[in-house]
């Protein structure tokens, strides 16, 4: 398992953001140097876990609990052969362009090691939106990505320092719940009547899908609905 392609993105002028400076830093393109990785701060304050990377809407990316965005370079190549056209490393806005590693199989709050220092929580999986869609020029993109169940994974840093493309990944830490990113995915999307297992994660939850999952719950209860 290894850290196959590193990513950021710069600022860039688009047309279909709803971004209110219409900007976006979702175009990530591969670095050859080592990047620091440190905890960002708050949504809404604090933006990419990555020094030097663009992240231009904190209304909905950015902070602690996306401090980072990983995707299987196994599911960008599946998606290519669906696609019918290449998709460099990056083109999903991820930062960590994974080998070897089920990204959304992973579970909630299971840790990695990449490289010597650094170490990153999964905390979520993404959620896709209009800006992912217009950047990939693909219709319907959203139901399409959302379909698929496979989205790739967010997580939080919970020891910083420095990662380059190359770097091994190492499993330190998985929780002994079944809630993976994918489920958790499609638990907020498709399939809501997973929230009460969602819960299961606990705190490693990110905190908004945390929150989501109990509000159902309390409504709802244990059964599904």
């Amino acid at each position: 398992m290894k850290l196959l392609s590193l990513n950021l993105g710069r600022p860039k002028a688009v047309d279909y953001t709803d971004q209110a400076d219409g900007v976006t830093g979702i175009d990530k393109r591969p670095v050859d140097r080592p990047v620091r990785v440190s905890a960002p701060g708050p949504k809404g304050v604090g933006a990419s876990g990555l020094a030097g990377d663009a992240v231009c809407e904190l209304r909905h990316h950015g902070g602690d609990h996306q401090a980072v965005y990983a995707v299987a370079r196994e599911d960008l190549d599946d998606w290519e052969r669906e696609l019918g056209r290449p998709l460099a490393s990056g083109m999903f806005g991820e930062n960590l362009t994974t080998e070897g590693v089920d990204v959304s199989g992973a579970r909630i709050g299971e840790r990695w090691r990449i490289g010597s220092e650094v170490v990153l929580e999964v905390t979520s999986g993404r959620i896709p939106c209009l800006t992912f869609q217009g950047h990939l020029g693909e219709k319907g993109w959203v139901k399409r990505f959302t379909a698929k169940g496979a989205p790739g994974a967010y997580l939080r840093v919970i020891e910083p320092g420095e990662l380059r493309a190359g770097d091994p990944i190492e499993i330190v830490h998985r929780p002994d719940h079944e809630v993976t990113v994918a489920l958790q995915f499609r638990a907020v999307t498709t399939e809501r009547a997973l929230l009460p297992k969602v819960l299961e994660a606990g705190d490693a939850l990110h905190p908004e899908a945390l929150k989501k999952a109990r509000e159902y719950v309390e409504k709802y209860g244990q059964a599904a609905k």
